[in-house]
């Protein structure tokens, strides 16, 4: 037996070894289906299956690089170079590239990002004279990308009366004539989407059935993770593929799928059996990431699941903490909660901050953890925000370079015919899109043409677009010899960019100048990088599909130790020591908008069992009594979710149902005398409670000792004088931990003078400072 296979244990070999044949292995979360995947690819391999004939589709390309890196390891690097491996968008997008002229695209198409294409669909609503109050762009780049998923063609929209009548009722009955002139405008762009490197891919096979011959002959052994994620246009792809040799192994968790909103079909592996013959199926059920309470908590909130396939998760791991619930008055309490702790545990049991990973169902809920993190001065880095390609200055040269390869790119033209500012206004733009509309040629074409083309045009702007075709034209024979990196810096420096942006001397500007500087860097990196790759070239056209197709995931910006900040979706598939899932609240997790069918609110709790099961060590839920959501404070109640949880798996630092806030001063109310009570309490036998043995002083450090905090009518409590000394070390919400360096005045109005870690000096009145002893002198 190979080596690396003494590594797996028995459940997980025993898929590793099967050659051919369908095969479904239900993976559960943490138990080890990458290194599955990985090693059964090696296996084939050294079975004497061609690594050519292999295909892996994954669903990042940081997946797909670790992937082949432990390949390499194991086969060497010359033959995991060979394999066909990476996310499904980016392998489709390779296929396009080879067979798309049966399509009518040429090798070079630009992929339009989210950005490009709302863009593009913005300026046909504007041209078409629609309200853009009903006509919402990114509406309606919805709606048209859920069709493209669902394979409904501009032809098949137009067959299908219940589409076109359920678009009228929704106000928006020329959808059809948008999504034709989008698809029309992509078309004479050379420009596909993301979604039209699914769509089209599935119209290659269908059309043309030797193309679909030729790359079922190729893949005869094809892998698939994450399968529950799979959409109806990606299972579609992949079962013509598969159907000749259905030598296919799909590796996946019902219990997290979690992209219904998308497109995810969770039928695609439920049904999976169902689709080829004497599969056979495989099931990981060991959880080698979590510990024992986290993996009891995820099993009991999952089994309130109808729609499921049979695995019981367990692990051979420590029992580990009980999962944390916390209970805060307001989202800027959970926030300090979630800081103070990650200070706490951080310092007690020296972790780095990468350890940490705070999740949340909505992005509008980051504010309030940023700004505890920030005031903790904690590192943290945001994951799924605006991407480093998504920025301004970015998207302005690599419009440059998209135009260079491609000039019927209209969107990139748009962006740089006039930035920096040649004197060619939106006046002149408009009438050289009409023309090009009606003359049928692309924007570009109208250009180069503009002595012939009727159009209202006055010499002067016609020179400066002269000026402006020779521009992109020399950089076009520059780019026939040229690398990526040598090009991209010539166009910043000749094309005006670089002195547009050293004008703006302010703090922002000098931070748009470092990114592009940054994105110089990256190319140079890139041509670097392929140097040491077989097969792989430098040019232009290698560098913008690597950044086309790159997700916020993969990117690696600035110094890695940093608290992890995102949402459960984009936390799929990762690990942190400790996680906090942070607005366990009814309407926000589960979500309102998802709770009108069984099918949503599984999904829900779904999405509850992934943010769970990235836990490693210790899982803190928290949520609040009161949030703002949409500019008002409303009351909040603890989700569901949590009371699904086994009790023996959790430590609830407060009851659930209590709803008193303690923030309400009593002095408002009368006192009542015991002479006006007129309905008594009965009198109940009191049952005496037994005292903890007390602890010997030096241990009393493990139980913080509570200051409460009192109103302003009542005398600050004389425990203050005696039990707060000089040289205790104590916590503050806010502040964080400090030393206390002086103590002054008596009565109400004791103050201490605070010494904290990040630096700061306070004085606090301590009958309103929040303050925990931590150590005694």
């Amino acid at each position: 037996m190979e080596k690396y296979l003494s590594q797996l244990n028995e459940a997980q070999l025993a898929p590793t070894i099967q050659v051919n044949g369908p095969m479904i292995i239900i993976a559960g979360a943490g138990s080890g289906k990458t290194r599955v995947l990985t090693y059964r690819i090696a296996y084939l391999m050294s079975k004497g299956v061609d690594s050519f004939n292999i295909l892996a589709l994954t669903f990042t390309n940081k997946a797909a690089k670790e992937m082949k890196e432990r390949i390499a390891q194991i086969v060497g690097d010359g033959e995991a170079k060979n394999l066909w491996m990476g996310t499904f968008h980016s392998v489709f997008a390779k296929i396009l590239r080879f067979e798309g002229h049966h399509l009518g695209f040429p090798s070079n198409f630009t992929i339009y990002d989210t950005q490009d294409s709302q863009k593009l669909m913005g300026s046909i609503i504007k041209e078409m004279g629609l309200d853009k109050d009903i006509y919402k762009t990114k509406q309606v780049y919805s709606r048209i990308s859920s069709y493209k998923n669902s394979l409904i063609t501009v032809k098949a929209y137009f067959k299908n009366p219940e589409l076109m009548e359920a678009d009228a009722m929704a106000r928006r009955p020329r959808m059809g004539e948008i999504y034709k002139e989008y698809v029309d405008r992509c078309f004479k762009a050379g420009a596909m989407d993301f979604d039209d490197l699914l769509l089209r891919t599935n119209e290659l096979l269908t059309r043309f059935p030797n193309v679909l011959a030729q790359y079922q002959d190729k893949f005869r052994y094809i892998l698939v993770d994450e399968y529950q994620d799979t959409n109806h246009s990606q299972y579609l792809i992949v079962r013509a593929l598969a159907d000749r040799f259905q030598n296919i192994c799909v590796v996946g968790d019902d219990a997290q799928s979690i992209y219904a909103f998308r497109g995810a079909n969770i039928n695609n592996i439920l049904n999976f059996q169902k689709d080829y013959d004497n599969v056979k199926m495989y099931r990981l059920e060991q959880n080698y990431r979590s510990t024992k309470n986290i993996v009891g908590a995820a099993n009991s909130v999952i089994e309130h699941n109808k729609t499921k396939l049979d695995k019981v998760v367990w692990t051979a791991n420590d029992v580990g903490e009980k999962v944390i619930v916390h209970r805060a008055l307001t989202d800027g309490d959970e926030g300090r909660y979630v800081a103070s702790t990650i200070w706490e545990t951080k310092m007690n049991q020296q972790l780095n901050n990468n350890d940490f990973a705070v999740l949340y169902r909505t992005n509008a809920q980051s504010r309030a953890i940023e700004d505890a993190l920030r005031k903790r001065d904690i590192p943290y880095r945001i994951y799924g925000g605006l991407s480093f390609y998504q920025r301004k200055e970015i998207k302005d040269v690599t419009a440059y370079l998209r135009l260079i390869l491609n000039s019927a790119d209209e969107e990139a033209l748009k962006r740089v015919i006039n930035y920096p500012g040649r004197g060619i206004g939106q006046t002149t733009i408009d009438r050289l899109i009409v023309a090009a509309n009606q003359t049928g040629k692309t924007i570009y074409d109208v250009i180069k043409d503009i002595d012939s083309v009727p159009i209202n045009i006055n010499n002067g702007t016609k020179n400066k677009l002269r000026d402006f075709v020779t521009l992109i034209e020399s950089y076009k024979v520059m780019n026939q010899t040229a690398n990526a990196f040598d090009l991209a810096e010539h166009v910043t420096k000749t094309s005006g960019l670089i002195r547009e942006l050293n004008k703006d001397g302010t703090p922002e500007g000098v931070t748009r100048m470092d990114n592009v500087q940054e994105l110089l860097n990256g190319i140079k990196d890139f041509v670097e990088g392929q140097m040491e790759l077989a097969d792989a070239g430098d040019s232009l056209a290698e560098f913008l599909e690597d950044v086309a197709l790159a997700t916020d995931m993969d990117a690696d910006k600035g110094d890695p130790d940093h608290v992890a900040l995102m949402t459960i979706h984009l936390a799929k598939g990762l690990e942190f020591g400790h996680v906090f899932i942070v607005g366990m609240e009814e309407d926000l997790f589960p979500s309102a908008m998802s709770m009108n069918t069984r099918s949503e609110l599984e999904e829900e709790r779904r999405l509850f069992y992934v943010a769970l099961t990235r836990a490693e060590k210790q899982a803190y839920l928290t949520y609040t009594l009161s949030r703002y959501r949409w500019g008002k404070l409303i009351d909040a109640e603890p989700s569901r979710f949590i009371e699904e949880i086994d009790e023996q798996f959790v430590d609830i630092t407060t009851p659930l149902k209590e709803r008193f806030n303690p923030m309400l001063d009593p002095s408002i109310f009368d006192d009542v005398e015991p002479n006006r009570v007129r309905f008594a309490k009965p009198k109940t036998a009191k049952i005496k409670k037994k005292e903890p043995k007390k602890q010997p002083e030096k241990f009393q450090i493990s139980t913080p000792k509570k200051l409460k905090p009192v109103s302003k009518t009542e005398k600050a409590p004389s425990s203050f004088d005696t039990k707060l000394v000089v040289g205790d070390t104590v916590n503050h919400q806010r502040f964080g931990r400090g030393e206390v360096m002086k103590i002054e005045g008596s009565g109400g109005d004791i103050k201490a003078e605070i010494k904290f870690q990040n630096g700061a000096t306070k004085k606090l009145l301590l009958r309103f400072a929040k303050l925990e002893i931590l150590r005694t002198k």
